[in-house]
């Protein structure tokens, strides 16, 4: 392992374009030693020979870098590598993107995924209990879609919508993700197609229970709460908060009743759905005991009139009725984590051209995004706030623009340098705008093109034809 200390670009430089540094708080989150012993670990090692520069921190650091930059590309990734390596003083690659495609690829996904969530476990298992709800860890779950090159084998693994012909649509993935209320980070992820048996976002979020620790509440949406959702959890020792499903019935004169518009009901065990095997069915109770809590919501501009809550934490004189009501009022941070790793960090349109590489590009884009939220947390400590009174935008651009003077700094000057960068991302605080109304319109006109509505294969030999004729 000498060589990923010795070697240009080791996992060291990779982490102090994040602050790491020996007397930072949460440093323990991830150390280069962790990084070095998980590529020992999976056996990856690459970039060891005299005129290979790509070495695997080097290429981690290279494609961490890449997914944090406003430039997605492969040559400005290169370009930044070439302009290290000068200052550095050691020799360049050559600055065609090929090399750093090959290297990048030998990337596994199974190593870019153990570092994300290992840093997303670690850091929101290390947040003081004021973050917390209760000194709980809450997790949050949503989901989203995400696009990318119309190629063949992006086409065969993640389909396009049937809504669209053939050579006009792009490939499509569904993308669910669990989230700690804590801190932000992304706890775990999972992909599939948009369409198919077995592709929804339950379906999905199944394949992440075992990510989820017993104790946790889970939080989310109405699409989430079904029986099976719910007894699946709870056998894990998970509780739950639910927006409850809108085809369910709900009537406060039954039950056992705990409060004005708070009572506890019993749900009963339906069929076996298909996708669940007998003996999981035969596992799970016969019924299950659930409070409900109900709330009017008058704030002008919302489309939801009435609003109620399920959740296994029957105990109302331990969790009150407005503590549970103004917990699922903290889901809407999951929608705007997911809107920070798309829009603010361009993830929504993917730009790799094979299915194994777009799910790389994903994990790269997520690791980053995670090791953005640890320089947050730290702000937070040092400030005495939370982080979810920070701007996730305000850290990522203060980091951006001091990457190559942290990469830089000596020893001496890394500790005011990192003050500073601290407070600055302090300063850029959320904004609290209480019963804010905006209408989900846009000012901005589009540019008048006209839509593609066959392949632009067929568009082009359209040209080609009638310039032909002429």
């Amino acid at each position: 392992m000498l060589f990923y200390q010795t070697r240009p670009g080791s996992f060291q430089y990779v982490l102090r374009s994040f602050l790491h540094d020996d007397g930072a708080r949460f440093r323990e989150v991830l150390s280069d030693e962790q990084i070095a012993r998980i590529a020992g670990l999976l056996k990856l090692s690459f970039g060891a020979g005299k005129n290979d520069i790509y070495s695997v921190p080097l290429t981690l650091w290279a494609f961490v870098s890449q997914a944090a930059s406003e430039s997605k590309s492969c040559v400005a990734a290169v370009a930044r590598v070439l302009a290290w390596l000068t200052k550095l003083g050691r020799p360049v690659c050559d600055a065609g993107t090929g090399a750093y495609c090959k290297a990048r690829a030998k990337l596994t996904e199974l190593f870019l995924w153990f570092l994300t969530c290992d840093v997303g476990r670690r850091l929101e298992d290390q947040a003081p209990d004021s973050w917390r709800w209760h000194g709980k860890r809450v997790v949050l779950v949503d989901g989203s879609t995400l696009s990318m090159p119309d190629t063949p084998a992006n086409q065969q693994a993640y389909p396009q919508s049937r809504s669209q012909r053939p050579g006009v649509g792009f490939p499509i993935l569904r993308w669910v993700a669990l989230l700690g209320l804590a801190t932000g980070v992304v706890l775990d992820s999972a992909v599939g197609p948009y369409r198919g048996k077995e592709t929804g976002e339950t379906a999905l979020f199944r394949t992440l229970l075992c990510s989820l620790h017993r104790g946790d509440v889970v939080l989310a949406d109405r699409y989430y709460c079904s029986y099976w959702m719910v007894a699946l959890l709870q056998a894990l020792g998970v509780d739950v908060v639910f927006r409850k499903h809108q085809l369910r019935h709900t009537d406060f004169r039954c039950g056992r009743r705990l409060g004005h518009n708070d009572h506890v009901v019993t749900w009963t065990k339906p069929q076996r759905p298909t996708w669940m095997d007998q003996a999981t069915y035969d596992s799970l109770p016969e019924t299950l005991a659930l409070r409900e809590v109900r709330i009017a919501v008058t704030t002008p501009g919302c489309r939801v009139k009435d609003l109620v809550v399920v959740t296994t934490l029957r105990d109302h004189e331990t969790y009150t009725k407005d503590e549970i009501l103004d917990l699922y009022h903290e889901r809407w941070h999951a929608e705007i984590d997911l809107r920070s790793i798309k829009t603010q960090m361009k993830m929504e349109i993917l730009r790799c051209k094979t299915p194994e590489m777009v799910r790389k590009e994903i994990w790269a884009h997520l690791l980053t995004y995670n090791l953005v939220r640890k320089v947050m947390a730290q702000a937070a400590a040092e400030h005495n706030v939370t982080p979810r009174q920070l701007s996730f935008a305000g850290a990522m651009q203060t980091l951006n623009e001091f990457r190559t003077s942290l990469l830089h700094a000596t020893a001496a000057e890394l500790p005011e340098m990192t003050q500073r960068i601290l407070t600055a991302i302090a300063r850029h605080r959320v904004g609290n705008r209480p019963g804010r109304c905006e209408p989900r319109k846009i000012k901005r006109r589009p540019k008048g093109y006209s839509r593609l509505l066959v392949s632009r294969a067929a568009e082009r030999a359209k040209l080609t034809s009638g310039r032909k004729r002429s």
